[in-house]
């Protein structure tokens, strides 16, 4: 493992115990979006969002964070991360999603990237909260947004630390496209069931969850409909964004949380 890889380990310490909680929110996060799917009901009968998940999701989110910080999260490291959600709140202010502009994943995976995995994950519940106070957008809807931003912090943290210059940001570049149209994918996933009378211009028959029927036709119905409704404009904006920001600036935050990270982990010895 290079220096880099030693460092992002340190930031937020992922214990055996850390990475099974970890596991197990993941786990029961993804089954709070996929459930519609996986249920047998009886045909046509009609499918209600289950209000204990909103109130079980944030639940399991402050469980996590509250095992990484039991595992010593340094202050310096909180430091950096109550800074880089301020900033991350800000700049998806700016944004606000307007055609699918999308300022604040850049910087969460280039802040997973330099500081790991844990520190990924608790940057995207922080910025996301942050984000939804400063502007509003607390709703059922937030939950979701925040775990999903978790998984994308988190998933950078796990790139492979092998990649250095230019392939490093071409690495990150892909994995930003990827998790842009990710997030846009599960997002339409926790409402698309629960949405009635779907229709889209330009498609004949309705694209709503059908309760009872086969797996796969849901499936395809869900397909459809994240393809005609975000896949070409929301989630294609999200990923044109999140690359050109990552192009543009990526390498010089690169090296500036990397300065950082060297100095949390100077004075952690």
């Amino acid at each position: 493992m290079g220096e880099s890889g030693q460092l992002a380990l340190r930031a937020v310490p992922l214990r055996a115990r850390s990475v099974v909680v970890l596991s197990v929110a993941s786990v029961a996060g993804l089954m709070m979006l996929a459930w519609p799917l996986l249920v047998r009901v009886p045909e046509n009968a009609r499918i209600d969002p289950p209000f204990i998940f909103l109130a079980l999701l944030p639940l399991v989110i402050v469980v996590v964070l509250a095992e990484f910080s039991e595992g010593g999260m340094d202050a310096r490291v909180l430091a950096i991360l109550g800074v880089l959600s301020a900033v991350n709140a800000i700049l998806r202010g700016l944004g606000a999603g307007t055609a699918g502009i999308e300022l604040v994943f850049f910087l969460l995976i280039l802040a997973g990237r330099v500081f790991g995995p844990g520190f990924g994950f608790a940057l995207g519940c922080t910025s996301l909260f942050a984000s939804a106070l400063m502007t509003a957008g607390v709703g059922p809807w937030l939950p979701f947004q925040m775990l999903v931003s978790a998984w994308i912090g988190m998933g950078a943290g796990f790139l492979p630390r092998r990649f250095t210059g230019r392939a490093e940001i071409a690495v990150l570049v892909v994995y930003g496209v990827v998790s842009a149209y990710a997030f846009g994918l599960l997002m339409n996933l926790s409402s698309w069931p629960f949405t009635l009378g779907i229709v889209v211009p330009g498609h004949e028959g309705g694209l709503s969850f059908v309760a009872g029927a086969p797996l796969v036709e849901n499936l395809q119905r869900f397909g459809v409909y994240t393809l005609l409704t975000s896949t070409g404009s929301w989630d294609t904006g999200r990923a044109v964004t999140t690359a050109l920001m990552l192009i543009v600036l990526g390498p010089a935050i690169l090296s500036t949380l990397r300065r950082a990270s060297r100095r949390v982990v100077v004075e952690q010895r």
